[in-house]
């Protein structure tokens, strides 16, 4: 994408965002009697109908569950305006790439003309009743919310049921001036690209916006700043520098350079004179010799190779690794070592094949954003590229698999509602799962501020760890049974240990307390109360946030933010971090390199000040050469990262 249609975009897009938030303010007002300040008005002073008195319940449910995350009433009503906005935005967009890729018949190319809607009135009799009598606004309201449950179980982010965007629809004169813009015949030519939708995503934050935070507080003052203020979109070239000398060079490795990867991917460093030696096998002494001897890599099943970005955004590092992945899943079917395992599951290749897009979904790619707009994006994203392979395997949308999973995940607080809490924790056997639930909780609180940079996993198993202590020291039943009940001794209280009566308990206690946060998360997603899907949504979430920093990677890849952390991390940083506190961007390479397998490589592409100021010493000299190993970096300077004041640099790293 030139320059100009860039330009053209971030116009447009600034233009539908004003339009949209204006439009469900006024909706959110008008129809609702809810104000963007937060007040309320009541329900017997409004004329209603009984689908809108629905409606509004379910609004200030929405709203209520905002709130007990901490927000004033205004607060809460910006961000569910400005959340639902985006949403509408993204779905539009979404229909539009849908479009040009064959997934869908026209729905918003030619809005009320388009094809797909008179398809669906010759299907939907009432609503082909309400266009035929003048109420053409509402069909089509209709229609969009039909397609958008079409694809909720393949994007759940962007299409859940329970969305507020589904009660706050745009009047049909906002929609129209929408689409009138994207529609706009100086972006036809965006919509076949995979990445059009993260530059929607960057330019929906207004440049003017950033500069006036910046102005205001020299760090972000909350996560919604450290969001926005850090939107900048990796250019296609350095992606591909990162993960050519990353995921590409594992396989490479691991394959001794007989890989299709070594002519494909155009920045893949490779020397010469590498030699890759056998396993077990030492590398002479070369003192006269010029041979760089490569370690051996041991092959490993596709399946198992896992990628992680922990500051996602939407998702460009994972969808060129889902390139990347296509070759390696191929060369792996017909490798003699990684070959039995893939064709015992996958006796035919034309049916591993259609299966190769959904198991790079659900067992490769990963991510993690503070902003759920971001995993929107990212979700949407990965999909539409995983239905771009089946199509050039030439496999029509009915045949298909469906793609139900991508590990896309938001790091945000566990539910702030403190009753649907207790009621969940009540019935917990023993009563320590439901103290480490509560402090699994506690600990989540700084979810949105400090993202991957947070060490929940470490706090649940410190938390272990100090309950067993306490178990260990306390004397046993049968020990107490010698005193009398009024002078047995007074035992430490931090933890209630009732029921823990063999040391079993604490070789999965860890693993019970992840199975009891996704059951709840699994059993009251299925609840009619919308407060109690809400919570569930919100807590399942926060289970695979902690699922997933459990876990190792081969790599991992970033432009995570830079400056300053937010002031309600900074505490937290300092504390988490004393190596790299000084930059958000030094204290994400330090994180990375700590979730990474023996061997693993990162990739990332941040401010290059960390080369050369003092005050990264500890950074480059413990963590680049102690805790790691450079491999390639390229000093890139100014003018990168689009509008960013900022001179970088793009490195790999392999992990000690």
């Amino acid at each position: 994408m030139d320059q100009d249609v860039r330009n053209t975009l971030r116009s447009i897009v600034t233009q539908c965002r004003k339009l949209l938030e204006e439009a469900v303010a006024d909706r959110l007002e008008g129809g609702f009697g809810i104000h963007r300040e937060g007040t309320v008005e009541a329900e017997d002073s409004l004329v209603l109908t009984e689908e809108e008195r629905t409606y509004r319940t379910q609004l200030l449910v929405h709203l209520q569950h905002i709130r007990a995350a901490g927000f004033s009433a205004k607060q809460a009503a910006d961000q569910l305006i400005r959340e639902v906005a985006f949403t509408h935005l993204n779905r539009l967009c979404a229909f539009k790439l849908m479009e040009k890729r064959g997934l869908i018949r026209d729905a918003v190319s030619q809005s009320l003309k388009s094809k797909g809607f008179l398809f669906y009135l010759a299907d939907h009799e009432d609503d082909y009743a309400r266009h035929q009598r003048g109420e053409q606004d509402v069909a089509y309201r209709h229609f969009l919310l039909w397609l958008a449950r079409q694809h909720a179980a393949d994007v759940p982010a962007l299409f859940a049921e329970d969305d507020p965007a589904n009660r706050l629809f745009p009047k049909q004169r906002d929609l129209d001036a929408v689409l009138e813009r994207l529609n706009d015949v100086r972006l036809d030519g965006i919509w076949e690209s995979d990445e059009t939708i993260g530059w929607i995503y960057q330019y929906f934050t207004p440049k003017e916006l950033r500069e006036q935070a910046r102005k205001e507080s020299s760090a972000p003052r909350n996560s919604y700043e450290l969001a926005f203020r850090n939107q900048f979109y990796t250019p296609r070239y350095v992606v591909e520098f990162l993960v050519d000398n990353t995921l590409g060079r594992i396989w490479y490795e691991m394959r001794k350079g007989k890989t299709d990867l070594a002519t494909r991917c155009a920045y893949l460093v490779r020397r010469p004179n590498e030699v890759f030696l056998d396993e077990g096998a030492i590398a002479p002494d070369t003192a006269d010799d010029d041979a760089v001897y490569v370690p051996h890599r041991p092959k490993k099943d596709p399946r198992s190779l896992r990628i992680l970005d922990p500051a996602s955004g939407s998702g460009h590092f994972l969808l060129y690794a889902f390139d990347l992945l296509l070759t390696i899943y191929e060369e792996a079917y017909a490798d003699p070592e990684l070959s039995p395992v893939l064709q015992r599951d996958f006796p035919e290749v034309a049916a591993f094949r259609a299966a190769v897009p959904g198991l790079i979904l659900a067992n490769n790619l990963h991510g993690i954003d503070i902003d759920r707009r971001a995993t929107q994006i990212a979700a949407l994203a990965l999909w539409l590229r995983a239905q771009r392979a089946y199509q050039d395997l030439g496999l029509k949308p009915k045949d298909r698999p469906a793609i139900t999973r991508a590990g896309i995940v938001c790091a945000e607080p566990m539910p702030g509602e403190a009753t649907l809490l207790d009621e969940f924790v009540a019935d917990l056997n023993p009563p320590l799962l439901g103290q480490l639930v509560r402090a699994v909780f506690q600990e989540m609180k700084l979810a949105s501020e400090a993202g991957a940079l947070l060490k929940v996993e470490q706090a649940l198993t410190k938390a272990i760890h100090k309950a067993r202590e306490q178990w260990k020291e306390q004397p046993r039943e049968e020990q107490l049974e010698i005193f009398a009940e009024n002078v047995r001794p007074k035992q430490a209280d931090l933890f209630d240990l009732s029921g823990i009566s063999n040391l079993g308990f604490w070789a999965e206690a860890e693993q019970r307390v992840l199975e009891t946060l996704d059951a709840y998360a699994q059993h009251a997603a299925a609840a009619d109360r919308l407060s109690r899907r809400l919570f569930a949504d919100d807590a399942a979430q926060g289970f695979a946030f902690i699922d997933l920093l459990q876990k190792k990677f081969d790599v991992v890849l970033m432009n995570p933010p830079f400056g300053a952390a937010s002031k309600p991390s900074k505490a937290y940083v300092d504390k988490s971090y004393p190596r790299t506190k000084n930059d958000v961007y030094a204290a994400f390479v330090e994180r990375g390199l700590g979730l990474l397998h023996r061997r693993g490589h990162l990739g990332a592409i941040t401010s290059r000040t960390g080369f050369f100021l003092s005050s990264f010493q500890k950074w480059r000299e413990e963590v680049l050469l102690e805790d790691a190993r450079p491999t390639v970096f390229a000093d890139l300077g100014h003018g990168v990262l689009d509008a960013a004041m900022v001179e970088t640099a793009a490195y790999c790293l392999e992990a000690a």
